[in-house]
């Protein structure tokens, strides 16, 4: 990185743009070649990014730079087609946003061209909550949990935010992936590391009770102006448009013998994003968005650790303060200062698959056994088939 990080961004998205100055901050040498971005809409964006190139189509821009680093931060369902032209290219670092893929299918074909490209060491995964204060804090208690029995947990968001997704593109799961991949893979990541295993076995329930057109407000709350839906919106968060959940319970069971359950829930008054991970030594409560972690011990209740001040307060739009450590985290790695980041593409794959099967659960009525998918999974990322 001594001559300049030439850097280029495929879909200069929401979240892209609000990572990209944190990245600016940790790699002064960040030089932003060019993005490609078909827009509308994002004039704003591309003027505060300033880059010295701007393309409609990244295969031109692709053929015409080559880059140290490659940002995708395009709509999901887009993820893969531009995942693909990145792994091709010879671009040594590419972060992509979360998800990573929208359908099993898809998580099926990257791991194939992961092999073929050499990708698991060159894609970095924004999945940045395991950057955070409160997930560090519980992993570094893992010791005093113990062997992990089982895991509650929620993300609950409050109706300005669960309107906008009614109201956004990713109301459509063909474009999204559906609310627990496009939401969520945040927090069953983050789960899935704490149990220290993959998911096996998967149930869920669910449906849409809120967002329809019977239940449409009068007038226009405050909540619905809280957010702008982006490309493909629409104004009317109650149209009954889409097939996104606005409620969803799910049970997850690890390979280890470990188990989750799992709420979500697009219209709490009250926000809350908490867990209760126990163990066999002890359990471990947090609350991202109440900011606290407590260990308490299992043989005689002692609390070992009550922090009532773990992460950024307040600060939703940059993930509790976790924004700004990933980008701390990814300037070391890419210099070579850091030798492993929190989590691998793999990681990443594997809680997106374990979302997805989430919803087939839920479709299909039935608890989804994911052992014949890992078996699949690692024949595509290794080419070797299960023995």
């Amino acid at each position: 990185m001594t001559n300049g990080m030439k850097t280029g961004i495929i879909g200069l998205g929401h979240r892209i743009a609000a990572i990209l100055p944190f990245l600016r901050d940790n790699c002064p040498d960040l030089d932003l070649v060019a993005v490609a971005d078909p827009g509308p809409g994002h004039d704003a964006r591309l003027a505060e990014a300033d880059p010295a190139h701007r393309y409609a189509d990244p295969v031109e821009m692709l053929a015409r730079h080559r880059f140290d680093l490659l940002l995708i931060g395009s709509p999901n369902h887009l993820h893969m087609q531009h995942l693909r032209l990145a792994l091709a290219s010879d671009t040594p670092h590419i972060f992509a946003e979360k998800p990573v893929v929208i359908s099993l299918d898809e998580t099926l074909e990257l791991a194939r061209l992961l092999r073929a490209h050499d990708g698991v060491g060159r894609i970095a995964v924004g999945m940045v909550l395991r950057y955070s204060a409160l997930y560090r804090a519980l992993r570094a208690a893992a010791a005093q949990i113990g062997e992990v029995m089982s895991i509650e947990a929620s993300e609950h968001i409050a109706p300005y935010h669960g309107s906008f997704f009614m109201r956004d593109w990713r109301r459509d799961s063909t474009l999204s992936g559906g609310f627990m991949l496009e939401k969520c893979c945040h927090d069953l990541d983050l789960y899935q590391g704490a149990a220290g295993a993959r998911a096996a076995r998967v149930a869920s329930f669910g449906g849409r009770k809120k967002y329809l057109p019977a239940q449409r407000p009068a007038g226009r709350p405050d909540y619905l102006k809280v957010m702008s839906p982006r490309w493909g919106g629409t104004a009317d968060a109650y149209s009954g448009q889409g097939d996104l959940i606005d409620y969803q319970t799910a049970l997850v069971e690890y390979q280890n013998g470990a188990s989750l359950a799992f709420h979500t829930n697009l219209n709490t008054p009250d926000e809350f994003r908490r867990f209760a991970v126990i163990g066999t030594q002890g359990m471990a409560e947090g609350d991202f968005i109440r900011n606290y972690f407590k260990l308490t011990r299992a043989e005689d209740g002692a609390v070992l650790i009550d922090d009532r001040d773990i992460g950024t307060a307040g600060d939703m739009k940059h993930h509790y303060g976790a924004d700004a450590a990933m980008a701390r985290d990814l300037a070391a790695h890419w210099r070579g200062e850091l030798p492993s980041l929190p989590l691998t593409v793999t990681d990443a794959l594997e809680a997106g698959a374990t979302a997805l099967a989430m919803d087939r659960a839920r479709t299909e009525g039935r608890v989804f056994d994911l052992a014949p998918f890992w078996a699949r999974f690692d024949e595509a990322l290794t080419g070797r088939a299960a023995a």
